[in-house]
């Protein structure tokens, strides 16, 4: 599994604000069930930032990418993606490959 971290801004371009309001809505819901299939771990709203934080638990970038821009709000959403890593998997003091 690869966890990622999404923050999701509004960028409702080619759309009136009732219309980006309607496909809103249908993605809040299309995320809640997302997150009932266990593809999302945890759904954040970022207060004043116009945006929402998911924290995705998928098998690939790939699949990720899918689910984003299936959503009836993707269209209309500008994505930041972050891949997240555990602590445990980084070692600041393990030494590279010799050159």
């Amino acid at each position: 599994m690869a966890l990622f971290a999404v923050i999701a801004k509004r960028a409702p371009v080619g759309i009136s604000i009732e219309e980006f309001q309607a496909k809103l809505a249908e993605g809040f819901r299309y995320t809640q069930e997302l997150q009932e299939k266990g593809l999302i771990r945890d759904r954040w709203i970022l207060v004043g930032a116009s945006a929402g934080l998911n924290i995705y638990d998928v098998e690939s970038h790939e699949q990720l990418m899918q689910l984003l821009y299936r959503s009836p709000a993707g269209l209309h959403l500008d994505f930041e993606v972050y891949p997240l890593i555990s602590p445990p998997s980084y070692d600041p003091t393990a030494e590279g490959p010799a050159h």
